[in-house]
């Protein structure tokens, strides 16, 4: 059986190439696929267990449940851009919500998932920031919020997000960071590490040992793959 492993496709609107290119994907998933594991940000915001969806997202929404409806198991890591989902996510989709990276077991083998946001522990700024947002009173209040103020939150939290990105590829290497981080997984007994956020695409193999940085659904169109008891990382291209 086939596992998908896919992060950081950060949808906008409907149009967008990637949002549209990505619905095609969903709809033509291999039959064999048995889990599609989504590793944060698939949605550029989200929070909460908004009703009516967001309109802008009905459609891959719409499309994920024809997903669940053919029998594919979907494994959601929340991102620093959609969080908060277990009630949508959990009831309307049956999808298995982590808050947090999670070890799962994957053809007999420990991994290690998680988005990645974490992962940089220098980054003070950036964890008070989650700190706040993953607060459980922000949860409570994210319901009595209107659409056009959480509207308005995205666009603050993509421009903010957007802003940073280029500082913070400045300020830290994130090759190095994540080496250091797979590296003390490893150590913990873990056998391999997959993880999103820093839109990287990136396999490193060592003996008993596997890394993969998902990279994006925005201009690398990179997923990875678990196939006949192998990880791989493909790049998806239309004919």
């Amino acid at each position: 059986m086939r596992k998908i492993f896919i992060a950081d496709a950060h949808l906008k609107r409907p149009e967008d190439p990637n949002y549209r290119t990505l619905v095609r994907f969903l709809e033509n998933l291999p039959a064999d696929t048995e889990t599609l594991y989504l590793l944060g940000d698939i949605f550029e915001f989200w929070i909460g267990n908004p009703e009516p969806v967001y309109g802008h997202y009905r459609e891959i929404v719409d499309c994920l449940k024809q997903v669940r409806g053919r029998g594919v198991r979907i494994v959601y890591f929340e991102g620093n851009h959609d969080f908060h989902l277990d009630r949508f996510f959990g009831e309307k989709l049956q999808a298995e919500v982590h808050r947090a990276g999670a070890l799962l077991e994957i053809g007999g083998q420990k991994v290690y998932l998680c988005h990645g946001d974490e992962i940089n522990r220098e980054d003070y700024r950036y964890r008070a920031f989650r700190l706040l947002l993953h607060n459980p009173v922000v949860k409570a209040l994210v319901p009595i919020f209107s659409r056009r103020i959480a509207d308005h939150a995205a666009a603050v939290l993509s421009r903010r997000s957007s802003s940073r990105h280029s500082l913070r590829e400045k300020r830290w290497d994130y090759r190095v960071i994540l080496d250091s981080f797979a590296r003390n997984r490893f150590a913990s007994g873990c056998d391999a590490v997959i993880t999103g956020h820093y839109h990287l695409p990136m396999i490193k193999r060592e003996p008993g040992r596997l890394f993969i940085s998902l990279g994006d659904w925005i201009t690398h169109y990179s997923y990875a793959q678990w196939l006949d008891g192998e990880f791989t990382l493909e790049s998806y291209r239309e004919n």
